[in-house]
């Protein structure tokens, strides 16, 4: 594949994906754009390629002959600790792109690759903070839910926020968290000091406790220079463990310590350093469970979940879909320059059936896609992804949400599921509900009836 000499003073991007074309196009879209490529056809090949050369930037297609993209991300990381890296993927692999985001991602996109969309997301990357502290594009200019669990849950931010109580937040990924944790360290006394977003899905082992806790110059091969980790840069302030399911056994001992002693030592360091930050955790697991299991300190889990949120996935709170989507569709076409004012009824009746595997993240990624493939003032469903719009395809993304592999009990679930939100969306009327729907108010009133929703 192709290797471009590297200007120091343009921003350099890695490019990974086994099709020679889809490498072509996207070395001179972005070289046109200003940027520095380089592309190769397998991980083993882009992986020695960084050994020699620093890249700003990875694009990982997530299915390579010699391994996935979560595996390759993983080993970039080892080489270069501050690659920021998106993850390609079909958009039926979603399920796939949001692991990706756990495993530390800052993006991912959906094929077919559009180029308005991928530049978007690179330069997001790029202008983010580095990748262990986090900036999500969700939480900037962002809003609040309006559905009875985000209105409850604003509540219990505003009781627990001036107070001092270490804080887990629960929830899928996507759904939320980090725009959590930001409200209570507004809602804190703190809130004029440092809010420090960690992503521990993306610290190895061995980087995990230099950023935590900073290192001296010397004190391992490659620290040329003092560091200050993210706890000494939180002080005063708030630090917000993203994911801290995911930190080495060793890590948490250490962890558990600081949380105990508000005390710790730098890597390579002799001196005690006393902090005074309040902790908010978050994670995406059962975390009780892997207590239980030995895999996540116990003590540790009660030092962090003094007072606990729980944000439900979208799926459960229809009233947030459009919401969200009308916002985010404000967003795009900031980002890409459109003029798209709205969304087609029939994009509102799928929005409303679809589960949204990967929540908000998921949304934003679906609407920015859609606002650039749309001529109108008006979102139609032809640019919506096939799996999102076609019945079988949509059955097949639920299947992994409910009971029962059957293809039937997947289509009956999705359809109570539209019923339902196309219910709450409406207020309870069920002429608008029918109408929205696009059946008569006879059936309607049957199916309601067929699958016990209240009257």
């Amino acid at each position: 594949m192709t290797n471009k000499t590297q200007n120091t003073n343009t921003r350099s991007i890695l490019i990974i994906d086994d099709d020679i074309n889809i490498c072509q196009l996207m070395e001179r879209f972005l070289q046109k754009k200003g940027f520095q490529t380089a592309a190769y056809s397998s991980g083993i090949e882009a992986q020695k390629a960084l050994i020699h050369a620093r890249y700003d930037l990875a694009m990982i297609d997530f299915r390579l002959p010699d391994g996935d993209g979560l595996e390759l991300l993983r080993n970039l990381r080892k080489i270069q600790e501050d690659l920021k890296c998106i993850i390609m993927t079909g958009f039926s692999d979603v399920k796939l792109a949001v692991q990706s985001i756990k495993q530390g991602a800052n993006d991912y996109v959906s094929k077919p690759i559009y180029p308005d969309e991928i530049l978007a997301s690179i330069n997001s990357a790029l202008t983010s903070a580095k990748n262990v502290e986090t900036e999500s594009p969700l939480h900037k200019n962002y809003i609040k839910g309006r559905s009875q669990d985000m209105e409850r849950l604003m509540k219990h931010v505003d009781k627990v926020g001036p107070t001092d109580l270490s804080v887990l937040i629960e929830g899928e990924t996507g759904s939320g968290k980090e725009y959590l944790a930001r409200s209570i360290h507004d809602a804190s006394n703190r809130r004029n000091q440092p809010f420090v977003a960690v992503d521990c899905g993306a610290l190895t082992k061995e980087l995990a406790s230099s950023e935590l806790f900073g290192h001296e110059k010397g004190a391992f091969t490659g620290a040329v220079r003092n560091h200050t980790g993210c706890f000494e840069r939180a002080n005063g302030g708030t630090i917000f463990l993203d994911e801290i399911g995911n930190l080495d056994y060793q890590v948490q001992v250490k962890l558990l310590r600081v949380i105990q002693e508000r005390v710790f030592t730098k890597v390579g360091g002799q001196q005690s350093i006393e902090i005074d930050v309040r902790i908010i955790a978050a994670t995406n697991e059962d975390l009780l469970q892997e207590s239980h299991e030995g895999s996540f300190r116990e003590d540790l889990y009660h030092r962090i979940n003094e007072f606990s949120f729980h944000i439900p996935p979208l799926r459960e709170r229809p009233d947030d879909i459009m919401h969200y989507a009308h916002f985010f569709l404000e967003q795009a076409n900031k980002d890409v320059g459109s003029n798209v004012e709205s969304f087609s009824e029939e994009v509102i009746r799928v929005f409303m059936a679809y589960p949204w595997p990967g929540n908000l993240r998921e949304l934003r990624n679906v609407i920015r896609r859609a606002t650039l493939l749309t001529e109108g003032k008006e979102i139609p469903k032809d640019v919506l992804p096939f799996e999102m719009t076609d019945s079988s395809a949509m059955a097949s993304t639920l299947s992994d949400n409910i009971p029962g592999p059957d293809l039937k009990s997947a289509t009956e679930h999705a359809e109570k599921i539209a019923i339902q939100n196309a219910l709450k969306a409406c207020d309870g009327n069920k002429s608008k509900a029918a109408e929205l729907l696009k059946i008569d108010r006879k059936t309607l009133y049957n199916k309601l009836k067929e699958y016990d929703i209240g009257h």
